[in-house]
Order: structure tokens, then C-alpha cells, then sequence
């Protein structure tokens, strides 16, 4: 698990427990009300004639209920701009007062393989009367993923057997199968998805967002990206400094660090994540892990050790809590301090021996219900962050990286450190390798940390602050994933000032 993002979905499953139509790529017209109507680049920046096509088209929004939804047309591969093309589908709210509409905000949720097509009503649900007044938020599939063309890799049973791969191998054999498997998921989706399992990098969905950017009319971006969200963000400021306006990198992705080194932070954050957990629980008269939070912790790692072995009867037939869901079930609850009763909950039943509710979560975390997967996160993510960030981590080393996991996290440590090799395995290799980015040329970029955030620790935070130029930090003191629209007050006021004004808050601002 990397760079994973809490969806707006997995938000209404966990609550739970205590179709949009679009257009293909027309000449229709576009919304032209408010300042931002020109689709031309900067007086001193300028586009590939090759892709001048993609970049004129017009957008023929339809109504989809509440909203407006549209297709746009990019090319497959930039290299080809005249070969094959696939299709992204956007969705937005229109801007409540027309006559205060400054232009799009485009939002990302994060993943990779987030739906930011499904992450507006979210968004929108949040979001604060000026910003929805003042901007169309728009949501975009990324190339691959949900209902844009779609990376196609696996049936539900293959992606079973994949997921509950056993995360903790203990002999050679069980090493084997882990990078097999991988291996393996990734020929298929060479086999069912052809090119387009290629050209999944964060690079080619930055100059996608360039064209949706110039589709719907605005001169500049304005964008807010959330979790792996921030690396789509950043990488377009790289790509299009003069382009980029006012972004927003929530809970970042330090953009400096290596495969490893980015399991071995998230190993940390879950690790900060759980232990305000179990320190909060153990002052609850039944928590079920007991009054002790170091007791409690040692019990929860012997819990998901003795999965490996004997996975837990569940209601659901055939589909028993193997540690690989087990883990799943406890990390999602970890990404919004509002599920740690959630967790209370599921782990007193487990503990019982029935693991009926942890499934459920992981479930939410896997997007996945009693008919199978309910969209292509699992493998999406896979296939960007291969592109991104291809390992060559052998089995041999990650089994010695094991040890010093346990030092950063007893109860994850261990699934951490055998991830990166899940990328060794991955057959697909790109192109050129992922761009340095530091943002040299564009305007203030606000990135936001929250120093207990479990899947993107804070320090990712300040590095992202510190490698851009212009990058501005502004620090949440809490729990849980993100810090916008996180209940508060000081950062969603420097965000939506932010937004609405263009001043950019001081950097280093704790809230």
C-alpha cells in the first residue's frame, strides 16, 4: 500500500456501518460567464502544434442530476500526439453566483486511482459557500482510471488471490509468490489494456490536466490535490510553471525519496496513526485491546500474525479475514480520527474470532462489495506508481530491510518493507524517468501537512514545501489524512483566502 487515498466512497461505506452522463468531445459551448474564458496559453508560453487539437477542443457539458458532465479526447502517448487517443471524463458543480465566477477549480482526491469525477459531491459537500460560489469544481478520471478509458487488468477472483497475496512472507517460497504475483497482474494488464498500461505515469496525467485546463476555458490552473493528488499538483507546476495559478498540495508526498523510503515513511505515519489510537482506546472502560497501550499494541501485531496462519470465519462465504485484509481493516480506520470507533468495534468482534466487520473496512479501503470491485483503484495504483517510481529492490534485500521496518513500526513494519517489491516484479518500465521537481517559475504554492497524518507523514509535507521554490507551508496540529476541510478553522481560512484572493498565507503558519 502506497500513496493510497481515502475515497469518498470508502467515507459513506464506514459511516454505513456504524450515474453521471457525459459527451463526447464536440465544438459545443462552454460555460463563458466570469473572467476566465480564454483557452490560449500565457503571452510567453506556448503549446506543440501537434497538440493544438487537443488543446481547442470545447467541451459539451449535459446535465447529470445535479451536476454537469462531459468527455474530453488526449492522446495515449504525447510522443504520438497523432496516434491513439483515449477519453477522460470530467464532472462539475457550476459556480453558484455567476456573477462572482473567477473560473474551474479542478480537484483530485488522491490514490493513485482516485475518482475525481466521484470526489465532487465530496468536495462540493465540504467546501465552503465562497469557494462554491466563486469556482466550477470540476472532477476528472485520470487516464486508466474509473470512467475514463479504463486500465483493464484482472477478474474479481484474480484480484482476490493478488490482494490477499500474504503481505509477511516467511520462506522462500512465500517470497516467490509475493513478487510472482505482482508479476503476474502486471502481464495482464499488458495483455487486456494494450498501450495504455504504459502511459499511466503522473507525467502524462499532468499534461492531461494542461488540456482540461485550456478545454474548459481558464488561462491559469487552479487545483486542489489531495494525498497522491499533491504529486499531480507538483508535477504540473514542474511541467507548466507559467500555467500553474493558485494550487493546493494537501498532505503531501515528499517527491525527493525512493520507493523504499517511502514505504518506510508511511510504515512510520500508520505507526504514529495507530498509537494515538491505542492510547485514546485504552482510556475507554472496553476497549478491547485492554488499558495498556504497549500491551495493546504487542496484542494487535500477534492478532495480525496469527492471521497469516489461521484466517478468521466471516459471514461472507469464501472469503475468510486473511492478514492481508486484516491489515486493510485497521489501516483504513486510521485515515480520519471520526472511525477509530469504527475499528473499537470491529476488533472487539475479531477478537471473538469472527471477522466479519474488519472485512467490511477493508473492503471500503479495496472498493470492493458483495459483486466484486466496484472500480480499478487496486490495480491503478500499481501501475502509476511502477511508472513513477520503478524499484529494483530484490527479494533478498528487502527480506534484510525487514528488521529496521519492526524498529519504525512493530505492528507494519513488515508489510511495508516487502511493498517496493512489488515494483521490482512490475513488468511494465517507462519510458524516461520521473521529472526532478522543484516548481522553478511558478507563483505560491500552498502545501498543507498535518503532523499525525498517517498516510503521508507530515515531514513529506515540509519536504514538498521546501523543494518547490515557491512553496508556502501551512501546518495542521491533529489526526487523521489531509488538513483541508479537517474541522479546521485556521487552514481551510489561509486555503479558501487563498483561493478566493490569490494571497498566498505565510509560510510556516501552524494551525
Amino acid at each position: 500500500m502506497r500513496r493510497r487515498r481515502i475515497a469518498a466512497v470508502i467515507v459513506a461505506g464506514l459511516l454505513a456501518l456504524s450515474a453521471c452522463g457525459s459527451a463526447e468531445d464536440s465544438r459545443g459551448t462552454d460555460r463563458t460567464d466570469g473572467p476566465s474564458t480564454t483557452s490560449s496559453p500565457s503571452a510567453d508560453d506556448t503549446i506543440d502544434p501537434e497538440l493544438a487539437p487537443f488543446y481547442e477542443q470545447r467541451l459539451d457539458w449535459a446535465s447529470c442530476g445535479r451536476y454537469e458532465c462531459t468527455s474530453a479526447q488526449v492522446p495515449l502517448d504525447y510522443d504520438d500526439p497523432d496516434g491513439e487517443r483515449i477519453t477522460l471524463k470530467l464532472r462539475r458543480l457550476p459556480a453558484g453566483d455567476p456573477s462572482a465566477r473567477r473560473g474551474s477549480l479542478f480537484i483530485n482526491p488522491g490514490g493513485p486511482g482516485g475518482s475525481g469525477v466521484d470526489y465532487v459531491a465530496a468536495f462540493t459537500s465540504m467546501a465552503s459557500d465562497d469557494i462554491l460560489d466563486a469556482y466550477d469544481v470540476v472532477g476528472f478520471d485520470p487516464r486508466g482510471v474509473g470512467t475514463s478509458t479504463p486500465l483493464e487488468c484482472a477478474t474479481t477472483a484474480q484480484l482476490d488471490a493478488y490482494v490477499n497475496t500474504d503481505p509477511t512472507p516467511d520462506d522462500a517460497a512465500e517470497e516467490k509468490a509475493f513478487y510472482d504475483a505482482a508479476q503476474t497482474l502486471g502481464k495482464r494488464c499488458e495483455t487486456d489494456s494494450g498501450p495504455l498500461a504504459a502511459h499511466m505515469s503522473t507525467v502524462e496525467v499532468a499534461k492531461d490536466l494542461d488540456i482540461l485546463r485550456a478545454a474548459v476555458g481558464d488561462p491559469s490552473l487552479t487545483y486542489l490535490g489531495a494525498s497522491y493528488g499533491t504529486m499531480i499538483g507538483a508535477t504540473y507546476a514542474e511541467l507548466f510553471p507559467k500555467r500553474a495559478g493558485r494550487l493546493v498540495l494537501d498532505g503531501a508526498i515528499d517527491p525527493s525519496i525512493d520507493s523504499e523510503g517511502l514505504n518506510r515513511g508511511q510504515a512510520e505515519g500508520f505507526q504514529t496513526a495507530l498509537r494515538a489510537y491505542l492510547e485514546a482506546c485504552a482510556k475507554e472502560s472496553d476497549c478491547p485491546l485492554g488499558d495498556d497501550p504497549d500491551a495493546a499494541e504487542r496484542r494487535l501485531s500477534g492478532f495480525l500474525s496469527d492471521l497469516d496462519q489461521d484466517p478468521l470465519r466471516t459471514s461472507t462465504a469464501g472469503r475468510p479475514l486473511t492478514e492481508a485484509l486484516g491489515f486493510y481493516g485497521i489501516a483504513v480506520t486510521l485515515y480520519n480520527e471520526d472511525y477509530w470507533e469504527l475499528l473499537t468495534r470491529a476488533l472487539r468482534q475479531a477478537l471473538k474470532g469472527n471477522g466479519t466487520q474488519l472485512l467490511f473496512l477493508a473492503d471500503q479501503y479495496l472498493s470492493r462489495d458483495e459483486k466484486g470491485y466496484t472500480d480499478n483503484s487496486v490495480v491503478a495504483l500499481n501501475a502509476v506508481n511502477c511508472l513513477d517510481d520503478p524499484s529494483t529492490l530484490t527479494l533478498e534485500q528487502a527480506r534484510e530491510t525487514v528488521p529496521d521496518f519492526e524498529k519504525v513500526s512493530p505492528v507494519f513494519g513488515e508489510s511495508f518493507a516487502w511493498s517496493p517489491v512489488t515494483c521490482t516484479a512490475w513488468p511494465i518500465k517507462p519510458a524516461q524517468p520521473a521529472p526532478t521537481i522543484d516548481g522553478a517559475g511558478a507563483p505560491p504554492i500552498v502545501v498543507v501537512g498535518t503532523t499525525r497524518d498517517p498516510a503521508t507523514p507530515y515531514r513529506w509535507s515540509v519536504a514538498m514545501a521546501e523543494q518547490l521554490e515557491s512553496g508556502v507551508l501551512v501546518s495542521r496540529e491533529g489526526d487523521g489524512h489531509t488538513g483541508y476541510s479537517m474541522g479546521n478553522e485556521c487552514v481551510d481560512e489561509a486555503v479558501n483566502d487563498f483561493l478566493l484572493t490569490g494571497t498566498a498565507p505565510k509560510d510556516g503558519v501552524k494551525c
